[in-house]
């Protein structure tokens, strides 16, 4: 009996371990699946924002859709390009004005007098509730804050994230 265990032992050593095939079906770990009725978000791109993805180097429009799983469409004032346009010559500034150009980038017109970008941003936020802010300014994010319904897209450790909506300014309950 003791000879028989030992040999059955020696063949299950010799035996080849099977490999567990793949199913290319299953989905990976941070893979989501993108859903095709879901409309593109619109984010509202501030200067600092774009001068920071510069230097933490992140190209915006793929790091905006691996942080929300989805199409998005960056959108720049004409408050913001004038902004970054008075920057100046410095290498880092002519990448924004670069970036700001980007065909991919929606141009929005502004109607209104003065070059303010923050004041521009709240404004068009407040009249329309459509769109995420990203910014990096704590003084621009503590204006949205006091936006009911209105996401913020901020950096962190080199990666997008957005900020989560209190409850009391219009979130979604679960």
């Amino acid at each position: 009996m003791g000879k028989q265990k030992k040999r059955l032992k020696e063949k299950d050593r010799l035996k080849p371990k099977k490999k567990e095939k793949k199913d290319p079906s299953a989905l990976k770990e941070r893979e989501v699946p993108q859903h095709p009725s879901c409309p593109p978000y619109h984010i509202l791109v501030d200067t600092n924002f774009i001068n920071f993805s510069i230097k933490a180097k992140l190209d915006l429009v793929q790091s905006m859709m691996d942080c929300l799983y989805a199409k998005c469409i960056p959108c720049i004032t004409d408050c913001v390009m004038a902004e970054i346009e008075k920057l100046g010559q410095k290498y880092r500034y002519r990448v924004a004005l670069r970036i700001a150009k980007d065909p991919r980038f929606e141009r929005l017109p502004c109607t209104h007098k003065g070059t303010y970008a923050d004041d521009c941003l709240v404004q068009r936020v407040t009249q329309h509730k459509c769109y995420i802010v990203a910014t990096v300014d704590w003084d621009l994010k503590r204006r949205i804050r006091k936006i009911p319904g209105v996401p913020i897209l901020y950096i962190s450790n080199y990666r997008y994230n957005i900020e989560r909506m209190s409850d009391d300014y219009g979130a979604p309950r679960f």
